[in-house]
């Protein structure tokens, strides 16, 4: 059986891109869904002294390990004063330290998303540059706008957004 991770771009407790991801995750058909939560990877903040000194801690090739047996990639990214957040970047330079191609060469929806009108754009905008060269293969991306308004209990209430995400993961489900 396939493995398809989802990954929300926070570290939230009340994640709305941890909660978008795991909605997306769901439209998958016939694969194990992993749903990573930041908040299980206790990391220091990444240095190249942490580095040296102690090496990259074990959380980080406990997900490597994770991110290995991956066929794909389902990210969802906030937008934290127009960049990644702290938590999703830390993370994300760790795992760069073990293995390049963070992404694996894998298919990927990446999408953002924000309470605000605009949805993460930004943020996703610099995600859909940098990522192809970290080896994702993004066959889909969505800036979801207006958050509360259109996800609730758990699924996404606006039908033009949700027949967008559809789409994606139709592509998606052919790549893994």
């Amino acid at each position: 059986m396939k493995t398809v991770l989802t990954i929300g771009g926070s570290n939230s407790k009340k994640s709305i891109t941890k909660q978008l991801a795991e909605y997306i995750g769901s439209l998958v058909d016939e694969v194990q869904v992993i749903n990573i939560d930041l908040n299980d990877y206790e990391l220091p903040l990444y240095s190249v002294d942490i580095e040296s000194e102690v090496g990259i801690p074990d959380e980080a090739h406990i997900l490597n390990e994770i991110f290995d047996k991956a066929d794909g990639f389902v990210v969802t990214l906030a937008e934290h004063n127009g960049s990644y957040s702290v938590a999703f970047k830390n993370v994300y330079d760790w795992l760069s330290r073990i293995e390049n191609q963070v992404w694996r060469n894998k298919p990927m929806i990446l999408t953002s998303s924000s309470p605000g009108e605009r949805g993460g754009s930004t943020m996703l905008d610099i995600a859909k540059g940098r990522f192809p060269y970290m080896g994702a293969t993004i066959v889909g991306s969505l800036a979801f706008p207006n958050f509360y308004d259109n996800f609730n209990d758990g699924k996404v209430i606006n039908s033009d957004l949700n027949s967008e995400i559809k789409n994606m993961v139709e592509v998606f489900q052919k790549e893994i």
